[in-house]
Order: C-alpha cells, then sequence, then structure tokens
C-alpha cells in the first residue's frame, strides 16, 4: 500500500483489489477504518463518478427511539395542545 498526501487534509492510498468467493474486495487499512467511522457490518454506499472514481461513504445509522427517547428533556418538552373535537370523537 502506497501513502500519498492529498490537499483538503486528506490523503490518498493505493492498494491492490483481490478476489473474495465471488465477488472482489478492497481491504480498509485500521487507521483509516477509525478515521471514517466503519467498522464490520457498516453499511456503505458505494459512488462511482463519470471519470470512473469510486468514493465509499458510510452511511448513517438511524437513531433508535431509545436515543430518541433520551433526548427529551424537561426543557424541551411541551404542554399537552388542545385542538378541540372533530367529527363524531367519543372523548
Amino acid at each position: 500500500m502506497n501513502q500519498r498526501p492529498q490537499s483538503q487534509g486528506g490523503f490518498s492510498m493505493s492498494t491492490t483489489v483481490q478476489k473474495w468467493g465471488n465477488s472482489l474486495g478492497i481491504r480498509i487499512p485500521a487507521h483509516i477504518a477509525e478515521r471514517i467511522e466503519v467498522r464490520q457490518g457498516t453499511e456503505v454506499d458505494l459512488i462511482i463518478g463519470d471519470d470512473h472514481t469510486l468514493t465509499v461513504v458510510p452511511k448513517k445509522k438511524k437513531p433508535t427511539l431509545e436515543q430518541l427517547l433520551a433526548q427529551c428533556k424537561p426543557e424541551n418538552r411541551h404542554d399537552e395542545i388542545d385542538f378541540g373535537r372533530e367529527g363524531k370523537e367519543l372523548f
């Protein structure tokens, strides 16, 4: 693997495509995986440019209900809102 500095704080690296079952694979070195926050099982989008470039973008996981509820604090809650009655509700 060959590393080359790149502008905008990034860098470029050469590696070899290898056969992996009936597919092809590219290994992501640990220091790069840490930097882009991917680990085994992370879903990624593969974006192919018109100039045959390949960009790998980790998908952001949707937060769980528990994670969302953990963000609910008394200061960001509101009182109930009475919308009145509409139609034939029983309450």
